[in-house]
């Protein structure tokens, strides 16, 4: 598929209305947990409320058979590559049912049944695992896109460049998408960054790249489009910025004491949920029925998660080897 037929392709409403149930899905999946954070009925989690269009058109522009690495905002990718809500919750909780039974937490969680390769804490780790990734894909000519999520601040960390210079010199097929949501755990972006995009940085690296209003999911979508086509088409890398904000704080709980309250102010008034509903021109009804459809969602996959048995003592040194 070319550029331009990718850019210009219609996405009829009921794609739009699937991406904007997700995106509520996403939404009210991590507010939900913040909650029981704060009534100390689960550990504390990074979210990426406000973020949820990057997710959800990178991974609806995905193939059911590439993969998936990212990082401690993992939620809204799991959720939106199709993960239960259950499981994950499961899974901060320590429960058995858990896609890790357990052992992972909030913040590693791996589902090979989704693609999904690895989530990890440790800030630029999926940069450095994505070569590999890609490598063995390339190796075993599966015609793969590794998609590889990460943030501003792992663009600040050596990983990314040699993860970037491998995949260019040794051609891999990659997908980097860089979720500029301009905060680096407690510090912003302006005071670590010489430039307002990843994407210059990329650019120095041989491989062709791409800015979009990570905001604008219907734009992420396409924009992930035509990175994908390019990494098919090639075996190449591709590199994607979508600019958007990370409108919670870093770590649950966080007064975001740090934040410049009206530039936080101007960032939710570009809120994704709120942009799509406008694009479709749903009135309070409409939009409230699938808010309540996910709402119901989510209560039901708590419970069923609160509801799961703790792993056996058996499992303690499964899955362990080292």
């Amino acid at each position: 598929m070319s550029k331009e037929s990718t850019m210009n392709e219609v996405i009829d409403n009921d794609a739009l209305r699937a991406m904007l149930e997700t995106m509520l899905t996403i939404r009210t999946y991590e507010e939900k947990a913040a909650a029981m954070q704060a009534a100390g009925q689960a550990a504390g989690t990074c979210t990426s409320v406000g973020q949820e269009a990057a997710a959800v058109g990178v991974v609806a522009a995905l193939g059911a058979d590439d993969f998936i690495l990212t990082n401690h905002r993992s939620a809204g990718h799991l959720l939106a590559r199709g993960a239960d809500p259950a499981r994950i919750y499961a899974e901060v909780l320590g429960k058995a049912t858990g896609y890790c039974k357990g052992k992972s937490g909030s913040l590693h969680v791996s589902a090979k049944e989704l693609g999904v390769v690895l989530t990890s804490t440790i800030v630029g780790a999926e940069l450095s695992l994505a070569a590999g990734v890609g490598l063995a894909a390339s190796m075993q000519e599966r015609n793969n896109v590794v998609a590889c999520f990460f943030g501003d601040g792992a663009a600040c960390e050596g990983s990314f460049h040699e993860s970037l210079n491998l995949a260019s010199v040794w051609k891999l097929p990659i997908l980097y998408v860089c979720e500029n949501n301009q905060w680096q755990a407690f510090v912003h972006r302006r005071e670590t960054m010489p430039m307002d995009h990843v994407s210059t940085w990329a650019a120095s690296h041989g491989m062709p790249v791409a800015t979009v209003d990570g905001n604008d999911v219907e734009a992420v979508y396409r924009a992930a489009q035509v990175g994908i086509a390019h990494v098919k088409a090639t075996g190449q890398p591709y590199f994607l910025e979508t600019c958007t904000y990370r409108t919670r704080g870093h770590f649950e709980p966080d007064d975001q004491a740090y934040v410049d309250k009206s530039e936080l102010a101007a960032w939710r008034a570009k809120d994704p949920i709120d942009r799509l509903q406008q694009k479709l021109q749903l009135n309070a009804a409409e939009f409230q029925a699938v808010n309540q459809r996910v709402l119901e969602r989510i209560e039901a996959a708590w419970d069923t998660a609160v509801a799961a048995p703790y792993p056996s003592f058996s499992e303690l040194t499964t899955d362990v080897y080292a």
